[in-house]
């Protein structure tokens, strides 16, 4: 048990090492200060600048930055649906795979270009080498980078005193993508090749079978196909951009995209890694590095408490398992114990609980367990942390900023019991900042719980679940909570390959990314026109241990008032039947 908790903790302490220096980096990055890539990267740079026409030195009000965005990502959205669109007669398909439908390719168009990444389908059998390279791993890159992006944006709202820009778009975009993405990611596909994810143009190769399979047709069968291709140039920024799209359908579980305890540990931190950095960076920016410990203490320990509530579950497992105790599911030096169905025995449960637990913190969703066989309270965790609008950490850029709209949310009510005008970080906050940070708050709950409401009333969508009763309604929960967290994670038994579910599914994810989005870019606007006013006796500190505690609480108070009905009726529900 020792051994156990010691790797908990040095999964946590190595996350929090790289996310100091990588904060630090970023910050002088977005402000235009000299890094060691700059001799390298500068002239690219300004390549790009011309090729686009774009003034680096304009200042773009909010309102022109939102349709950059906007527009950006519509294009985008296009783009990715023709390309899946029509990969039947595109090049670089050796497997000759046909074109996706039209409501697939819809929804998994609205995934990619929303950071979100649910799939409906598995990767190595439906889509071309063309598709994964030029539609998935380019969104990987540009989704990403847009919500960093629009969370500079936020952070000039705060340093500017009465000036209507916040920054050009199209700069935070390059700068995001040049300085943060592309070296990243390279550094980590690199270390993925080294560990055997393949990352070539090689057709399908065919494997004899250690043993024959018996088909139930009687046919046997004596190979296997093999999946090749350019699969760690689209893992690494999967992970580090938390977007999470298998290149495999089982993603991460899959042997070949992630083959190693070190690629394991690779992969996992960097799901983490720049939501983490963002708060040191947050507080390097706005020269208050205490506000920026406090937003990441507020998180950390969220992410903590959730952590613990997995691992112990999991490894606890159930009286099911146990089978009254005629079946030893202690852990033991010779067995892990604890719930191990759906989970790698490469890995074992602390390293899938912890993966579980950092994918649905971030808007990540990638997978090295199969969720739908955590045992109850496991999988409410997982759960919850997506419900609660990816705040713990989230994605990013757009992890911090829901977590700002937070803070915004909890000085307003600290500012109502003392009957004082809110404030935070020198700025009023005034009934206008206030409706943007409801929205950013509350987009996230109103999408989940309408989709997944209506989906309930839909009775072909009881054919997708995998299982009946309480469970079946948490895969449904699940499915909505994944998307409306802009997470793209499922229970592994759910079929969301249909017209509705892919339609209706793909519209939540592009409610949830784009309202908060223009919400909180409002909030810049409105902030930079905005003097600072002055720290008085009646200013409420937000960097101490109170202001984290408020925070977190405000956090799961909403999260809890919005979902405590539905979850009851699925997790909760399945808990005390099976204690029962």
């Amino acid at each position: 048990m020792t051994q156990t908790v010691l790797q908990y903790v040095l999964y946590l302490a190595v996350l929090v090492a790289l996310a100091v220096p990588l904060g630090t980096y970023m910050g002088k990055v977005m402000n235009g200060e000299r890094v060691f890539l700059t001799r390298l990267l500068a002239p690219c740079e300004n390549l790009v600048y011309r090729m686009m026409g774009v003034d680096r030195d304009e200042q773009m009000s909010w309102k022109k930055y939102a349709a950059s965005a906007v527009m950006f990502s519509v294009i985008c959205f296009i783009g990715l649906f023709l390309i899946l669109m029509c990969q039947g007669v595109l090049p670089l398909n050796p497997e000759e795979l046909p074109g996706l439908s039209w409501h697939l390719a819809f929804n998994t168009a609205a995934s990619f270009v929303t950071n979100t990444n649910w799939q409906a389908y598995s990767g190595e059998v439906t889509l071309s080498y063309l598709s994964q390279m030029a539609g998935l791993t380019v969104q990987n890159f540009v989704s990403a980078s847009v919500g960093i992006a629009v969370l500079f944006a936020l952070i000039r709202g705060f340093i500017k005193v009465k000036d209507k820009g916040i920054g050009s778009f199209w700069v935070d975009l390059t700068k995001t993508v040049l300085y943060i993405m592309l070296p990243l990611c390279l550094i980590l596909a690199v270390g993925l090749v080294s560990q055997g994810v393949p990352q070539n143009f090689s057709e399908y190769k065919e494997a004899a079978l250690l043993e024959p399979i018996t088909a139930d047709d009687g046919t046997v069968v004596t190979e296997q196909a093999v999946p090749l291709g350019p699969a760690a140039s689209q893992v690494a920024p999967k992970q580090a951009g938390t977007n999470g799209g298998g290149y495999y359908g089982v993603n991460s579980a899959h042997p070949m995209e992630n083959p190693t305890p070190f690629s394991n540990l690779l992969e996992m931190i960097s799901l983490l890694l720049i939501p983490a950095a963002l708060c040191f960076t947050f507080g390097r920016n706005i020269k208050d590095k205490k506000q920026g410990i406090a937003i990441f203490l507020a998180m950390f320990l969220m992410l903590c408490a959730f952590l613990a509530v997995t691992a112990v579950n999991e490894q606890l497992g159930t009286p099911q398992l146990s089978q009254n105790g005629a079946v030893n599911i202690e852990n033991t030096p010779e067995q892990s114990g604890g719930n191990m169905e759906g989970k790698e025995s490469r890995f074992g449960i602390a390293a899938s609980s912890t993966w579980a637990v950092f994918t649905t913190a971030a808007s990540n969703g990638s997978v090295n367990s199969m969720h739908d066989s955590y045992t109850p309270l496991g999988g409410l965790a997982t759960m919850l942390q997506m419900q609660l609008g990816e705040v713990v950490f989230g994605g990013v850029g757009c992890g911090l900023y829901g977590m700002i709209g937070f803070a915004i949310l909890t000085v307003f009510i600290a500012g109502l019991m003392v009957g004082r005008t809110p404030e935070y970080l020198g700025k009023k906050i005034e009934p206008f900042e206030m409706r943007m940070a409801t929205l950013v708050c509350l987009a996230t709950p109103l999408g989940i719980l309408v989709g997944s409401g209506i989906a309930a009333l839909i009775p072909e969508v009881a054919a997708s679940l995998n299982n009946p009763g309480a469970h079946g309604f948490s895969e449904l929960l699940y499915a909505y909570s994944s998307a409306g967290g802009n997470n793209g994670s499922a229970f592994a038994g759910f079929n969301a390959n249909t017209p509705f579910l892919n339609t209706s599914i793909g519209l939540v994810m592009l409610f949830v990314r784009f309202l908060p989005m223009i919400a909180t870019l409002a909030i810049a606007g409105s902030m930079a026109q905005k003097k600072k006013v002055a720290v008085s006796a009646g200013t409420l500190p937000t960097h101490n241990a109170l202001f984290v505690f408020l925070l977190i609480f405000v956090v799961l108070l909403i999260g809890a008032l919005s979902f405590f009905p539905a979850l009851a009726l699925g997790p909760v529900a399945e808990f005390f039947q099976m204690i029962s």
